[in-house]
């Protein structure tokens, strides 16, 4: 029988990925840390020390789990193995949301360690549709969708990311994890407007945001290009797009990704910091102008 868990719901706070790294640092010390988030492909293993460790760490803090390696924008029938795999971590753990990536990953056989793109039509927008019906129907969960970085553009495409995402959620009733990272890199890459995007997105079906750090690059002609690295603290533009983010969805938990070049435990702890921050300011600010606008509210 399991020990006692806390609550397995999220709540509107900075968290962060949990890393082996940080495993000892966070059983001694027990920091204030909104959530953790796992990756599911991590934890498929029956048992061994990550599952001790990760066992102890649930039982103090709720946790998101995020899976990789389902393609659940590919044309290729699911994988039923993985997919199991993936409902026995969350059965196992109980997390408060569950995640994937608008993107594919696999081909007959074939598995790619990326997270590739796929065009908007309403050929792949069925597939995504049949496909997230069946996660959701088998885990017994209600899957989020995080919006993909991008590097190409399909002249295929029929839809605006924007309105695919809108037309999944409405097909499935799935709901969405909002990248704001990937709005600054896509929208950099694409010549686009990250606000803009921010402004068309559904955010009314936001529970979730993810935030990480991107490499600067360029591309054969010169241009800018970003790379979605998760592997530096978030850039100054993004915490201003986060910013703009929270004033449309309203506090989220929200995550830090730092998945390469693993920081110190007290860096990483402070980019979540950043995000209780940007929150805190945006509920502070809504509090004054409903008291200038003189709404009632009612006392407890």
């Amino acid at each position: 029988m399991c020990a006692q868990r806390v609550n397995a719901k999220l709540p509107a706070r900075g968290g962060v990925g949990l890393k082996a790294d940080h495993y000892h640092r966070i059983l001694n010390d027990k920091p204030d840390m909104g959530f953790f988030e796992i990756h599911a492909e991590n934890y498929m293993g029956a048992g061994g020390p990550p599952h001790g460790y990760l066992e102890a760490i649930r039982r103090d803090y709720p946790i998101s789990l995020h899976g990789v390696g389902l393609s659940i924008g590919g044309a290729d029938p699911l994988n039923k193995e993985h997919l199991s795999r993936v409902k026995d971590v969350a059965d196992r753990y109980d997390p408060g949301l569950f995640s994937e990536h608008l993107a594919w990953s696999t081909h007959d056989t074939e598995y790619f360690n990326d997270l590739l793109p796929l065009p908007y039509t309403e050929v792949t927008l069925q597939q995504v549709v049949d496909h997230i019906d069946e996660v959701q129907t088998f885990v017994g969960r209600q899957m989020l969708l995080e919006n993909p970085s991008a590097y190409v553009i399909f002249k295929e495409s029929t839809y605006e990311e924007t309105e695919f995402l809108r037309e999944i959620v409405k097909r499935t009733g799935c709901g969405l994890l909002l990248d704001v990272n990937n709005v600054f890199v896509s929208a950099t890459n694409s010549g686009g407007s990250p606000e803009d995007y921010v402004d068309r997105f559904p955010v009314e079906h936001v529970q979730e945001i993810h935030l990480g750090g991107h490499a600067p690059e360029t591309d054969e002609l010169g241009y800018p290009l970003l790379i979605d690295a998760h592997d530096r603290k978030v850039a100054d533009p993004v915490w201003s797009l986060y910013a703009r983010t929270i004033d449309r969805t309203g506090p989220q938990p929200t995550l830090i990704e730092w998945d390469a070049n693993i920081p110190t435990w007290d860096i990483l702890a402070y980019e979540a910091e950043q995000a209780d921050v940007v929150i805190q300011s945006h509920i502070e600010a809504q509090a004054k102008a409903s008291e200038m606008r003189g709404d009632h509210v009612p006392s407890a």
